[in-house]
């Protein structure tokens, strides 16, 4: 899709087909929504917006559970032209401070219990409408006290597809979130690149997602279900390995996303064989690399393949993915079609095939720009390329590998280490439960690379066990790639989209070093 001056409003685009049939859209609980409940209660919250004196343009943070409604008030914002913001629901008071700060925001929308924590951050010239629920703050808009009163009917407002329609903030892997803008044709491109091309979606399919709406991951399940009239099941809690076997049994979705860390946790589960997931077509797995063990245990208990696949915040979706039938453990896939892929070294100069640099993409999905960031936004965003930020290689069959951050990679005795081919070394040996490699320099400043594990239950730290996981990678990698220690940790740093904060391990280790020193 190339730059169009075309009115496009994207609510309307995704909703528009459906409406004039019952089909289910929204599986809640107890709750079915049709698509035709669900573009009325977009409607009603459009105008309740309006009468708020929301207008085009203007920000509004949402800081919702995955319920009906998010989706109301996402698609009711976009649809007269404001820009909904969805935020992580497990945040600390001046994290949000800082993100109404950030995008200046005019309105936040908030689950009540959410709204005890943070009153004291919002300002008093933003506007606040508390979702449903109990709440009796003078200062609150209740949802239902202003969307039921409202018409049915709403106009969209004339938007463009080059106009913003939505902010995503980046999960924090290496520091502060930056706001990756999107625009109203890119969740329209992202359906068609990847649900249509690769998952080959149809009316037929149910969505579940374990990554909430607010991540750019999870949101797709919901717009992929919408935009191709199927249907999407969403639940408010956080999810753990119990709840999400349950959901998949209830509800029977053909088609799962989760992320590396929710395939492991599931494995783990002692009462997996109480839960049916035979509905299920195939699974999507993103946010980290799948470590090949995961892909092949996974596939021998329940013979449902995993497609991994590697996206981002700012490309919105997957852009090198497995394919359903053809997916293969260990690497990431091949590009998307609608995406464009270089690997290049520190200069821009394309490398070698089979050798590791870093990745650029391209494609109509990528965001413009950062929310008020413009030295970040000319260091990432080069002309038609985006910096992904990941290191990668393509082997001789033209399929891609992950070989992490760009500043979580390491170079050891003048050779490029990957922390995700160690990790997944790790956890193959059955003590581990999950791990994280980091490098930091020795007491003469070369690279030593450092395990961190978290052990699975009935198993002890000790310097035994320490010694048999070092002797364990040795037999797996060659000896530059091996960890010269091992640590063991009860909890992995993780951002909420269960991307490793191998950062944080970094800074552990160097303050530890700091301290010696002195």
């Amino acid at each position: 899709m190339t730059q169009s001056l075309n009115s496009i409003n994207v609510a309307e685009e995704i909703f528009k087909p459906w409406i004039s049939e019952h089909r289910p859209a929204v599986y809640y609980k107890d709750e079915v929504w049709s698509y035709q409940r669900l573009y009325e209660e977009i409607n009603k919250v459009g105008n309740a917006l309006l009468k708020l004196g929301i207008g085009r343009g203007q920000r509004i943070i949402m800081i919702s559970y995955d319920t009906t409604y998010f989706f109301s008030v996402f698609y009711g914002a976009m649809k007269i032209g404001a820009v909904p913001i969805p935020l992580n629901t497990y945040l600390r008071e001046s994290e949000y401070s800082f993100y109404i700060e950030d995008s200046g925001a005019a309105l936040v929308v908030v689950e009540p219990d959410i709204w005890e924590k943070i009153r004291r951050c919002i300002p008093d010239n933003v506007k606040v409408m508390a979702l449903p629920g109990e709440t009796e703050d003078r200062r609150v808009v209740r949802y239902h006290d202003i969307v039921d009163e409202q018409s049915k009917d709403l106009k969209p407002a004339k938007t463009f597809a080059d106009e913003i329609a939505f902010i995503l903030y980046t999960s924090g892997t290496t520091g502060y979130p930056r706001g990756a803008v999107h625009l109203h044709k890119d969740m329209l491109v992202c359906n068609v690149n990847y649900a249509r091309n690769v998952l080959k979606v149809s009316e037929k399919d149910k969505f579940y997602s374990a990554s909430k709406q607010f991540f750019a991951y999870g949101l797709g399940a919901s717009y992929f279900a919408f935009a191709n009239g199927g249907s999407v099941v969403v639940t408010p809690e956080k999810v753990n390995a119990e709840l999400i076997l349950k959901t998949i049994d209830k509800y029977r979705p053909t088609i799962f996303f989760g992320v590396p860390t929710i395939f492991n946790m599931i494995l783990n589960y002692t009462e997996w064989q109480k839960y049916r997931l035979d509905s299920l077509k195939f699974c999507v797995s993103a946010g980290e690399p799948l470590p090949p063990s995961i892909y092949i245990k996974w596939k021998e208990r329940y013979n449902i393949e995993i497609l991994d696949g590697l996206g981002s915040t700012e490309a919105l979706h997957i852009y090198i993915s497995n394919y359903p039938n053809e997916s293969m453990p260990g690497v990431s896939g091949k590009v998307v079609p609608g995406y464009e892929v270089r690997i290049v070294d520190s200069e821009g100069k394309p490398v070698k095939q089979g050798e590791i640099g870093e990745i650029l993409l391209k494609g109509d999905s990528v965001s413009p720009y950062y929310w008020n960031r413009y030295y970040e936004t000319k260091k990432k965003m080069l002309g038609e390329w985006f910096r992904a930020g990941d290191l990668g290689y393509v082997d001789d069959k033209g399929y891609y590998h992950y070989a992490g951050r760009a500043d979580d990679t390491m170079k050891v005795s003048g050779l490029w280490v990957s922390p995700i081919e160690v990790e997944s070394a790790l956890i193959k040996h059955p003590a581990v439960y999950e791990a994280a490699v980091v490098g930091v320099p020795d007491e003469v400043g070369l690279t030593k690379v450092v395990g961190f594990v978290v052990l699975k239950s009935g198993f002890k730290p000790s310097e035994e066990l320490a010694k048999e996981l070092l002797e364990f990678v040795k037999r797996e990698l060659p000896s530059y790639k091996c960890p010269k220690e091992i640590r063991f940790i009860d909890e992995i740093a993780k951002t909420a989209t269960g991307k490793l904060q191998r950062f944080k391990l970094r800074l552990m280790l160097q303050q530890e070093m700091n301290k010696d020193k002195k």
